[in-house]
C-alpha cells in the first residue's frame, strides 16, 4: 500500500465501499503517461458510479493523487484540473 495512504486522515472513518474502492484502485498498475490515464481513470469512475459510490472533493484529490504520482509534474497538474471538474 502507497506509503501516504496509510496514515492519510481522511480514510478514518470513510464508507467501508469507498475504502475500499480506494485500496484496490491503489493497488492496480496505474498507467506512466496522461494519454493512458485518462481511459484508466474514467473507466475506474464508472465502476464507482455504477456501485453508486460517489467521492467528496477532498476524495476525489486523494484519488487523483494515487493516479498522478508518478507521471511527469506538467501531467500530475492535468490531472488535478481533470479531477476538480469531475467532481463539481
Amino acid at each position: 500500500m502507497e506509503d501516504f495512504l496509510l496514515n492519510n486522515p481522511l480514510l478514518r472513518g470513510m464508507d467501508p465501499a469507498k475504502l475500499q474502492f480506494i485500496m484496490q484502485f491503489a493497488s492496480k498498475d496505474k498507467p506512466k503517461n496522461m494519454k493512458d490515464a485518462m481511459p484508466f481513470l474514467l473507466a475506474n469512475m464508472n465502476i464507482a458510479k455504477k456501485e453508486n459510490i460517489c467521492f467528496t472533493t477532498q476524495e476525489i484529490h486523494l484519488i487523483a493523487d494515487i493516479l498522478s504520482k508518478d507521471l511527469p509534474p506538467e501531467e500530475q497538474a492535468k490531472i488535478k484540473r481533470i479531477m476538480t471538474m469531475l467532481g463539481q
